[in-house]
């Protein structure tokens, strides 16, 4: 079975990239913001719909920026492969969000000067962060 994920890089005025910190089944993780796709969404729906449901914020999508080429299980369920879509966004209106509408989730915002791969928790997040260092 699949799981497509889709997920956005929003990059503020200040050169820093939006991360979020969540919890999910008992673990504590930090990634790139966006979610699970929906049953008749198209994949671009999805993140701004993701964007305006957690954050409140309308963006837009600037590029595509990767989807994943590599086989990844989830990390929830091994029956599961994850396959995860990546798009370059801009918030419609400024400022960034600080603070999210959503329970247990956390936003963080750190400089791409610093970004490491050590800042995010899944395999795929991290493939996404060694492009965005390259």
């Amino acid at each position: 079975m699949f799981n497509i994920r889709v997920y956005g890089l929003l990059i503020n005025e200040q050169n820093e990239i939006m991360l979020v910190q969540e919890s999910y089944a008992g673990r504590r993780f930090t990634k790139f913001p966006g979610g699970g796709l929906e049953f008749g969404e198209g994949t671009i729906e999805c993140v701004v719909r993701e964007f305006k449901e957690e954050f409140g914020i309308a963006i837009s999508v600037k590029s595509h920026f990767y989807t994943t080429d590599f086989f990844q299980p989830s990390a929830f369920d091994a029956q599961q492969q994850i396959i995860s879509i990546y798009y370059l966004l801009q918030p419609m209106a400024q400022p960034c969000p600080t603070a999210a509408l959503v329970d247990d989730v956390q936003i963080q915002w750190k400089s791409l000067r610093l970004l490491n791969t050590n800042d995010v928790t899944f395999p795929i997040d991290k493939e996404v962060v060694k492009l965005l260092i390259q």
